[in-house]
């Protein structure tokens, strides 16, 4: 039975100068956001930045310090029993009884989650094929592989259809197969749940992910969507450039091109197949496309041969390292607990 959120008009999840403190030392420190309804969240942070102690206190396993959290308008710190009602939480180390087989445990949590007996065997079955554990679903979950035992805990987390569903590191231990799968069930909850996803796997949170919202040691330091994030961070485009012949005249004729083009770095990132060919790469702080302009400029240009031209997309782990070391060289350099 899918569970319906009190108030239909409030984002999934209001975060207000949220702090916790360990021994007077912040774990989470005045961090403040938002998640829309339907919207996929990456959340992302080194470790120790406070990322599972956020999620924690979403879920209202952990009491906060000060601050506010809502979930569809409700207060986690007094109407704990109702918000977790609407949350299927799956924690990193996800803990399951070595001795139940799949369908029996995911029986008895369906029962705990107040899914009527009627659409219980139902929604099983529905789950079972969703995170592919159908052949499965009678062996002793003690007896699964990681990846199975995985998917098991995603099931029991989607089972009784809540509105919001976080997910702390759902694809470890996953091979290429199974994340490919886990990443199609969470495309299939976009505008129909909320997901909150932590994860250290950067290219399955860009590949997933409406927006990301990066914390480092428990502060807010980046937060938007991957191309937004790139702009902010990074706020310039490369191209990869494989070419022979007079490199020392590139950068004027560069400069011919287009005045913001430069070689970043001025010498051959590396040699290319031919002793003759360098590869270079090319950085202008325009974002619009340059790459025709570029070719065109070159080829016809004397003493050069142009082999090939690309442009390079920077990855979500040149925003996520940009920003984590942003944040590094403006706080000092207290030490605190490996909190998580």
């Amino acid at each position: 039975m899918t569970v319906s959120p009190p108030d239909e008009s409030a984002p999934a999840i209001e975060v207000s100068h949220l702090v916790k403190a360990y021994n007077g030392i912040p774990a989470v420190n005045d961090i403040s956001f938002t998640v829309g309804r339907g919207e996929i969240l990456g959340f992302l942070g080194p470790n120790g930045a406070g990322k599972s102690t956020t999620m924690r206190i979403l879920t209202g396993y952990l009491p906060a310090t000060s601050g506010a959290v809502r979930v569809f308008g409700l207060p986690v710190a007094s109407r704990g029993e109702e918000v977790k009602r609407l949350i299927g939480y799956m924690p990193e180390n996800n803990p399951l009884p070595e001795d139940m087989r799949v369908s029996e445990y995911l029986y008895y949590r369906g029962r705990l989650k107040e899914v009527p007996r009627s659409r219980l065997s139902v929604r099983l079955d529905e789950v079972l094929a969703l995170c592919d554990l159908t052949r499965v679903r009678h062996r002793i979950i003690g007896q699964l592989s990681k990846g199975n035992r995985q998917r098991v805990g995603i099931a029991e987390a989607i089972l009784a259809e809540p509105p919001l569903i976080i997910m702390d590191e759902p694809t470890i231990g996953l091979d290429p197969h199974q994340i490919l799968i886990v990443r199609d069930l969470i495309a299939r909850l976009r505008g129909r749940m909320t997901v909150i996803i932590s994860s250290h796997i950067l290219p399955e949170i860009e590949m997933t992910c409406d927006r990301v919202l990066i914390i480092n040691r428990g502060q807010v330091v980046a937060q938007g969507s991957p191309a937004a994030l790139r702009r902010e961070f990074l706020g310039r485009s490369a191209y990869e450039l494989e070419v022979a012949g007079d490199l020392e005249s590139l950068p004027t004729l560069l400069a011919h091109i287009e005045p913001s083009l430069r070689l970043d770095p001025p010498v051959a990132l590396e040699p290319g197949p031919s002793a003759t060919f360098h590869r270079l790469r090319v950085v202008t702080d325009r974002e619009d496309d340059l790459g025709e302009v570029i070719l065109r400029g070159m080829v016809t240009a004397p003493g050069l041969r142009v082999r090939g031209l690309r442009r390079a997309e920077p990855s979500l782990e040149d925003v996520f390292l940009a920003a984590t070391q942003r944040s590094w060289d403006v706080v000092d350099g207290a030490t605190r607990p490996d909190v998580r």
